[in-house]
């Protein structure tokens, strides 16, 4: 019977998995190998070594939380409004994601390499959410302020620990997307 190899997918899904649980440190062969209940030799047939396996993971992070949701957003012809209600519920059920990119942000603090990428991620996604807003905003500053209000949002209400007298967190998110989508006054 021949040997069944552990995905590469796998390897990079339980990287990033660590990556949320331990930070930067607890992305180790071994421990992943112990993870995925499999040996550590079989690591070796997918990445030269653990800074391959990085590398990777920080390209498959980028891609699922850029390319694959501006894919997703682009997929079928709408309105730039609709657009962005897309944009806002994906980033909204994405929650699986938000350890992983909290971890990233406090590992880019520490290494220039990771900082150079998440800058660049950062940068796709301020391009994405202007290219959404400009056409329903009446001026470029009116644009820039909602998107960098709306990537805030994505990113800090994750560190709010406030509570929104009587309505859920998600209630209150959906009450600032709306009134980020709202009409622009003249």
């Amino acid at each position: 019977m021949a040997k069944v190899r552990t995905p590469r997918e796998a390897w990079i899904e339980a990287a990033l998995q660590a990556l949320a649980d331990g930070g930067p440190e607890a992305v180790r062969i071994e421990g992943l190998a112990a993870r995925l209940g499999v040996s550590k030799g079989g690591f070796y047939w997918h990445f030269k070594d653990r800074a391959a396996l990085l590398e990777e993971m920080l390209g498959s992070w980028e891609q699922r939380v850029v390319g694959d949701v501006i894919a997703e957003v682009e997929s079928e012809p709408a309105a730039p409004r609709d657009k962005l209600q897309h944009l806002f519920a994906l980033a909204s059920s994405a929650s699986d994601l938000m350890p992983i990119e909290l971890a990233l942000r406090d590992w880019a603090r520490r290494d220039r390499e990771v900082a150079a990428r998440l800058h660049r991620v950062d940068n796709r996604r301020m391009d994405y959410l202007r290219q959404l807003f400009r056409p329903i905003c009446r001026d470029e500053d009116e644009a820039e302020a909602r998107s960098i209000l709306a990537f805030s949002l994505f990113i800090g209400s994750n560190f709010i620990l406030a509570e929104h007298r009587g309505r859920s967190r998600a209630q209150v998110l959906r009450l600032a997307d709306d009134y980020l989508l709202a009409s622009s006054s003249s």
